[in-house]
C-alpha cells in the first residue's frame, strides 16, 4: 500500500507528537480507516516532507509522532499564475485540481462580463474554502510539498491591472502567437483564461492595454477547462519541467 501523503496546516518538527487536523483526521482515520503502527508522510507547505507513524486513532481525532524531515522539492521552474474566469459546475473544480498537478502556483477566480457563474458573500466564501481544500487534495495526490495559493476572486480587470514582471498571455483565437514563438527564457507567466462565451471584445482591448499577449493554441475551438490545461502544458514543455 503507498503512504499516504498529508497536508498539515501548521509548521512541522522532527520528533515531536501531533493531533492531525479534523479533515486529514476524517480522511485518516473514517476513509483509509488506518490504525496505530501505520504510517504517513506528513508536509506543511515548506518544501519539507515528514516520515510520521500514527501513534492514536479515536472517533474524532489521529495523533502521529513526527519523524525526520527532508527537503522535497519538486517545484516546476516556471512560476505560473492562472487568472480563470470562473466556469459552471464542476468544471471549475477540474481545472483548480488538474492545474494544480501541472505545476501552476497561483490561481485567482475571475468575475468577467461572460461569466455564467453568480456568486457573492457567503456562497462565494464557501466556494472559495471548497477549493483550497480541492488545491491541498491536489498536492497530496501529485507529491507537491508546497500548497498553490487560491486567492479571492476578484474582476477581470483589477486583476489584469496588478502590476507584476511575468509575461501576460491571453489565450485569442485570431492571435498571431503561438506558445513556441515566445522568446526564452520565461519565469513567471500570468495566464488569463476567459468564460465559456469568451471574452468581449472590450475585455480584449483592455488586456492588450495593460500589456497582455494574445497567443493561438491551434485551430481548433477549445472548452474554457480544456485551454487551461492544453495552455499549462504547452507552456510547463516549453518554459518548465514538463519533457
Amino acid at each position: 500500500m503507498r503512504i499516504p501523503r498529508i497536508h498539515h496546516p501548521e509548521p512541522l518538527r522532527s520528533d515531536t507528537e501531533i493531533v492531525l487536523s479534523e479533515d486529514a483526521a476524517n480522511h485518516v482515520g473514517r476513509v483509509l480507516r488506518m490504525s496505530p503502527g501505520q504510517l504517513l508522510q506528513l508536509f506543511d507547505g515548506s518544501n519539507q516532507v515528514f516520515d510520521a507513524e500514527i501513534t492514536r486513532v479515536d472517533k474524532k481525532s489521529v495523533q502521529v509522532q513526527i519523524g525526520a524531515g527532508r527537503q522535497e522539492d519538486r517545484e516546476s521552474p516556471l512560476n505560473l499564475h492562472l487568472g480563470q474566469v470562473i466556469s459552471r459546475g464542476e468544471k471549475m473544480e477540474f481545472t483548480i485540481q488538474k492545474s494544480i498537478e501541472l505545476g501552476v502556483n497561483t490561481i485567482t477566480p475571475l468575475f468577467s462580463e461572460r461569466c455564467g457563474v453568480k456568486l457573492d458573500g457567503e456562497r462565494l466564501a464557501k466556494k472559495l474554502q471548497q477549493w483550497q481544500k480541492i488545491a491541498i487534495a491536489a498536492c497530496e495526490q501529485c507529491g507537491r510539498n508546497r500548497i498553490a495559493d487560491i486567492r479571492p476572486a476578484m474582476p477581470l480587470e483589477a486583476w489584469c491591472a496588478e502590476q507584476d514582471d511575468s509575461l501576460k498571455l491571453n489565450l485569442h483565437p485570431r492571435a498571431s502567437h503561438s506558445i513556441n514563438t515566445l522568446a526564452l527564457p520565461v519565469n513567471h507567466v500570468r495566464l488569463l483564461i476567459g468564460p465559456e462565451g469568451g471574452l468581449s471584445a472590450d475585455e480584449i482591448a483592455m488586456t492588450s492595454a495593460h500589456g497582455f499577449t494574445d497567443i493561438l493554441l491551434g485551430p481548433r475551438v477549445l472548452r474554457t477547462e480544456t485551454t487551461a490545461l492544453t495552455a499549462i502544458t504547452a507552456l510547463q514543455v516549453r518554459f518548465g519541467d514538463l519533457g
